[in-house]
């Protein structure tokens, strides 16, 4: 069963196998200051729909921020400084999600990617771990901006037991130390169970430090 949701910038945490977070971190204005910027990015940078090594669609579409983006195709998992339809540089990342890190992820360097994640219909994001980072001493922070996500994390290794929480716009979770590497997905999306992103869904930024 899912863990109780404290809320609130200062109230309680959830941990989840190592994987912290926040509930409730952005009030409703700050998460309509991120959106706004974010729009701007995906209006610049518009999301994908990647294919993985094996030639399967993914049904997130991604864009990102920064001075590089993830991207996967039939050449693999891997990061570039240029969008993969455009050609053009990803824009920057807006300093009202930088903000976010730099509040929750002290001593950290700065990140170099912004990963956004635009989750529509059954959309959805399989079990898998943040490896292709050079420096996982490096924390993950994610941002949950629109539809409630179940978000589901588990160890080190593949198979593991696993726990879930329902994520809600406005939390963010850190994944650091011995929660860094464990293993995680959105299984699904609760449909309509939020009006802050025009058209519905959810938006996902994942904020990493790349190289």
């Amino acid at each position: 069963m899912p863990p109780p949701r404290p809320g609130g910038p200062e109230g309680e945490t959830i941990e989840l196998g190592g994987v912290v977070v926040r509930p409730g971190w952005l009030d409703r204005a700050a998460q309509e200051r991120v959106l706004h910027d974010i729009l701007a990015v995906l209006d610049e940078a518009p999301p994908v729909h990647p294919v993985t090594p094996w030639g399967k669609p993914m049904s997130v579409g991604m864009s990102a921020a920064g001075e590089w983006g993830w991207v996967s195709d039939r050449r693999g998992y891997r990061y570039e400084r240029r969008h993969p339809v455009t050609g053009r540089p990803w824009p920057a990342i807006p300093p009202s999600v930088l903000a976010v890190w730099e509040a929750l992820c002290p001593g950290a360097r700065a990140p170099e990617c912004c990963l956004v994640n635009l989750y529509r219909g059954r959309a959805r994001m399989g079990m898998h771990r943040d490896a292709d980072e050079a420096d996982p001493g490096q924390p993950v922070l994610s941002i949950s901006l629109g539809d409630e996500a179940l978000f589901r994390v588990g160890g080190l290794v593949r198979g593991g037991p696993t726990r879930s929480v329902w994520l809600r716009s406005g939390d963010v979770a850190v994944m650091a130390g011995a929660g860094r590497l464990a293993f995680h997905g959105i299984d699904r999306v609760r449909e309509g169970s939020s009006d802050l992103v025009p058209g519905g869904g959810r938006i996902n930024l994942t904020l990493r430090v790349v190289t």
